[in-house]
């Protein structure tokens, strides 16, 4: 047996044995604690360095998050329940003072082809400092070749590298319609291995969602709508939640580790207490 068969017999199974719940009320409010999630399913790795030196110099942070449905909303009662609203939201509660800004960039439908030609044209073009590139669950559903997929990730990936943006690989979402797909293991180990190959971070949201699954009481609310597919206001919230937190974890890890330039001595912003800065500062051209 091979390990793609493996892991991909492993997530059938767990499927099987772990009913999702649907249909979660648009009113229906996640707490913090269904959210949580333990620290080596949110961790990323390597250090977001370029996001990282601008949050220490309290200078003007724009993330783009870039991909299908999850990115666009759908299934969310509102746009302001998105998760990139809801992760900007989250990271200025933890970092105050620091001017946030996360542009969402989400086409429902769209697979890695359409997302790969338009990312200059709509991510590249924002002078991004951290690029979060949600990927996978169409081509999933619509074929068990990823062949291409591969091909176009790993170009995607080094065009991102290349303008100077941080990046961040999103996979999928753990729900019933992809898990019913014969190709989603061997897309995970393929998202994982991009990641890792060039070095940059990723977000394991199968991975999360799978434990939210297993370890939420069962009064929380689903974080996966009635069609089986797309996340809910919960999800969204939760998901939003938990990447904030993964986020400003791996810029406080930076922090700790990097020798502070003379440049930043004196002026450092200190996550929680970060000194005030304008919204309309001009990024630094790249």
């Amino acid at each position: 047996m091979t390990r793609r068969t493996a892991l991909r017999l492993a997530i059938i199974g767990l499927a099987a044995a772990i009913p999702l719940g649907l249909g979660a009320s648009a009113t229906e409010k996640d707490s913090p604690n269904a959210c949580a999630a333990p620290p080596p399913l949110t961790r990323i790795d390597p250090a977001l360095t370029h996001a990282a030196a601008r949050i220490d110099q309290a200078k003007a942070v724009t993330i783009v998050a870039v991909g299908s449905s999850s990115t666009q909303g759908v299934g969310a009662t509102d746009p302001g329940a998105t998760y990139p609203s809801r992760l900007e939201a989250a990271l200025k509660q933890r970092l105050p003072g620091v001017a946030i800004r996360v542009i969402n960039r989400g086409k429902g439908g769209e697979d890695a082809e359409e997302e790969f030609a338009r990312l200059g044209r709509d991510v590249i073009s924002e002078h991004p400092d951290l690029v979060i590139w949600q990927v996978g669950t169409n081509a999933v559903l619509r074929r068990d070749d990823l062949e291409s997929d591969e091909v176009l990730l790993r170009r995607g990936v080094a065009l991102l590298k290349l303008s100077g943006a941080d990046v961040v690989l999103m996979d999928l979402q753990y729900a019933p319609r992809i898990l019913e797909r014969r190709a989603t293991a061997a897309m995970e180990q393929l998202i994982a291995e991009i990641a890792q190959h060039a070095e940059v971070g990723l977000f394991r949201r199968f991975a999360v969602m799978q434990y939210w699954r297993t370890a939420q009481p069962p009064e929380t609310p689903a974080m996966i709508g009635a069609d089986g597919l797309h996340m809910s206001d919960a999800g969204y919230s939760c998901l939003a939640a938990e990447l904030a937190k993964a986020l400003v974890a791996n810029w406080e890890l930076y922090r700790r580790t990097a020798q502070p330039s003379a440049e930043t001595t004196g002026k450092v912003a200190t996550i929680g207490t970060a000194p005030s800065v304008t919204h309309d500062e001009k990024p630094e051209p790249r």
